[in-house]
């Protein structure tokens, strides 16, 4: 069964307690703390698999959580890290924040592997707070929080054109006519409910790959039918190859027909409808010999300037003069696929009320911030990405941080910790 939407739970690890223990052996009276560091937790990761092609996985399994890190031990042993967790998706899979509807990733493009969620960092044990005053430290640092998350999956397909048009134009027979793909083809509306996709091969090379895209009903973008879940497998397409029926034998009207898609595409979303259409005036081979029809729609392409071409799909009459056409109108379009800018910042999912403190540091000549605030956006954040880096400048602006460092006395060129991170402040 083809599946093209999932909402799941997603869950990292969480990092291991640091321990407290103290060395206990024979003939060292003054053995010092030994209590290990915890374990890093597992990362939830997305993964895109050439061999999937549909989210139908997610139907039976909604939950991912990776492994959490074990404690410290005593002898200083480190607790082990948690397992990583891959989700394996197919290549075009939407990722996005169930809550907001806002895009954590796009895994289209070249993204083939992405950290998520990272997991919490792995708490220090007592061994690392001894001081020459406090020699017997009784406190370890727990690990860091898991962070957990319902997202949806939408898989929008990935190809060069999409066959478009009203339900039994022929879509599906012109698809099976020129690629190797094998769709369900009969003479009822809808019989295509999912997307199907092909490759096109030409002799001199410039092959695409196709996708018959089920047919849309008037009213497709406000979702009747299921108008949304079709409109958006076409979001990603080059162009579009327009089918209308021409034969004239079930009593439609094809340039009511142009007219009334082009409109549910423009209401839908305006980049679809500025995508390149080429018309496929299909079924001239039982075309009715007292319809007007062909002529019609050639008058109004040739109003709106885009190419038509007569065709059979039921024959191959014109289909060839069709994809060469439409191979070289993907030439001077270009290849630079669509791919969804990440929308939802993870900063905005940590509490305001979650406490911090600010202090001066006489001894080190350092302003340390701390508390589950810092722990939380560490978390969220990968500091050694410069969009990470941009996300963490702007919550210590947003959250009030940097105000309470400025009060406490912070000048340009001073250096701010953060648990492990360092930072040298300037103005800007």
């Amino acid at each position: 069964m083809f599946a093209d939407y999932a909402k799941i739970f997603i869950k990292s690890g969480k990092g291991g307690d640091g321990h407290v223990s103290f060395r206990r052996e024979k003939y060292v009276p003054a053995g010092g703390p030994d209590g290990g560091n915890g374990g890093r937790g597992g990362d939830i990761i997305f993964e895109v698999d050439t061999g999937l092609n549909t989210l139908s996985d997610f139907r039976h399994v909604r939950r991912f959580c990776a492994e959490d890190g074990q404690e410290g031990g005593g002898k200083r042993r480190s607790g082990k890290d948690g397992k990583d967790l891959v989700i394996r998706v197919p290549e075009g899979t939407l990722i996005k924040d169930f809550e907001t509807g806002k895009v954590i990733t796009d895994m289209s493009g070249g993204n083939l592997r992405e950290i998520v969620i990272k997991g919490g960092k792995g708490g220090s044990g007592n061994m690392n707070y001894a001081t020459p005053t406090m020699q017997a430290p009784l406190y370890a640092k727990p690990g860091g929080a898991s962070i957990e998350r319902y997202v949806t999956l939408e898989l929008k397909c990935i190809a060069d054109v999409g066959l478009l048009g009203y339900p039994s134009v022929g879509k599906s027979t012109l698809l099976s006519a020129v690629t190797n793909a094998r769709p369900k083809i009969a003479d009822y509306p809808f019989t295509t409910l999912t997307p199907n996709l092909g490759v096109v091969d030409l002799p001199e090379g410039g092959g695409f790959v196709m996708a018959d895209i089920p047919g849309l009903i008037e009213g497709a973008a406000e979702g009747v039918g299921l108008g949304h879940d079709f409109l958006k497998h076409i979001e990603r397409t080059r162009l579009l190859v327009h089918l209308v029926d021409v034969s004239g034998f079930e009593g439609r009207d094809p340039v009511d027909d142009i007219e009334k898609i082009n409109d549910e595409l423009k209401k839908y979303n305006e980049d679809l409808a500025a995508l390149p259409q080429i018309l496929a005036a299909n079924k001239i081979d039982v075309m009715d010999p007292d319809s007007d029809n062909l002529e019609r729609v050639k008058a109004w392409a040739a109003a709106h300037d885009v190419p038509v071409f007569p065709i059979s799909a039921a024959t191959r009459q014109g289909v060839d003069a069709l994809l060469y056409a439409v191979a070289a109108r993907l030439k001077t379009i270009g290849k630079k696929p669509l791919v969804f800018a990440k929308t939802f910042d993870w900063l905005d999912a940590v509490p305001d009320d979650l406490p911090y403190t600010v202090e001066y540091d006489e001894k080190t000549q350092e302003y340390k911030v701390e508390g589950p605030l810092i722990e939380k956006m560490l978390g969220y954040t990968n500091l050694q990405s410069e969009r990470g880096f941009i996300y963490f400048q702007k919550f210590m602006t947003d959250r009030g941080i940097m105000d309470a460092l400025k009060a406490k006395g912070l000048k340009e060129g001073d250096t701010v910790r953060l648990y492990g991170h360092a930072f040298e402040f300037y103005e800007e």
